[in-house]
């Protein structure tokens, strides 16, 4: 078994801004890369700070991990199968290799857009800005555009509803059995979103400039369908919200002793900016720790 200072469990922007931070540290770091991050499906991130013209995500995924690697941090690509945790440390089972053990772990796993099934051409529509997730990112970029939202219940049309911000034209392709809560379907009427139900992935008809959906076309169409959550993060008996995002204290610290939190497992706004933030918290606070013995409160 490898003794190590901390084991960070995913690759993306949190987990390799946590590596960096406790690489300056100078501290005994291992990241588990288990497989290309969400943020590296994004075309062009034009609200990371630092990039006024824009960054792709796998570009920004590449300078991140330079940037670890070149302070110290081991990037190993293989999958954290299991995390055990006792008074004194982390145990992390590792995909096809050696147990890890370290006083400290840092949960940076992400979740995992759901998207409609059987679309060919979809990595393709995403990377050309035809079909996006994240109003938050990119809504500016699909301004005064006909913007398609599918999702199901609530959640869908709420995103829909944050669009009219961008856009006078926004439709909810509504692809649930369930009834729309009655509050946000007088909202939307308020606000002009149209809500056309019914609506079947099978449907979907993506061109190269425009998107077919519930037989109407749209110059972008975004998918509110909702995330998965990784399974090493399930198995885990961690305290949840209200939308089943990790409860994490204000240094970062999950429910259990020892194991922290950064990025989108922890809250909703899934930003890079956020979950570099939130690393760095997470890495300052395992760093103090680990000085002062590696017990104690946070």
């Amino acid at each position: 078994m490898e003794d190590i200072d901390v084991v960070i469990i995913g690759a993306g922007p949190a987990g390799l801004t946590a590596a960096t931070y406790l690489a300056r540290f100078r501290r005994r770091v291992v990241v588990l890369d288990g497989g290309s991050p969400r943020a590296a499906l994004i075309p062009k991130s034009h609200n990371t700070p630092g990039f006024p013209a824009g960054v792709s995500g796998s570009e920004l995924m590449a300078r991140l991990r330079i940037q670890a690697s070149e302070h110290g941090a081991a990037i190993r690509e293989t999958r954290a199968e299991k995390l055990s945790i006792d008074e004194a440390g982390v145990t992390t089972l590792v995909d096809g290799g050696s147990d890890l053990r370290a006083p400290f772990a840092v949960l940076a796993a992400g979740v995992t857009d759901k998207r409609p099934q059987g679309r060919a051409g979809l990595d393709a529509a995403i990377a050309r800005g035809l079909v996006r997730f994240c109003p938050i990112c990119d809504g500016y970029e699909a301004r005064d555009q006909r913007i398609a939202v599918l999702g199901e219940g609530a959640h869908g049309l709420r995103e829909a509803l944050f669009l009219t911000a961008y856009s006078k034209t926004v439709t909810l392709a509504h692809s649930g059995a369930d009834d729309l809560p009655a509050e946000l379907v007088s909202e939307a009427q308020v606000q002009g979103v149209e809500i056309a139900s019914g609506a079947r992935s099978d449907g979907i008809v993506l061109g190269e400039r425009t998107v077919e959906v519930c037989g109407r076309t749209f110059d972008c169409l975004y998918l509110a369908l909702g995330c998965e959550t990784p399974e090493i993060a399930r198995a885990l008996p961690l305290a949840r919200d209200d939308i089943g995002a990790l409860v994490v204290d204000r240094h970062q610290q999950t429910s259990l002793p020892r194991l922290y939190a950064a990025g989108d497992l922890v809250r909703g706004l899934s930003q890079i900016a956020v979950a570099a933030g939130e690393a760095a918290i997470a890495a300052t606070a395992i760093h103090r720790r680990l000085r002062e013995g590696g017990a104690g409160g946070t």
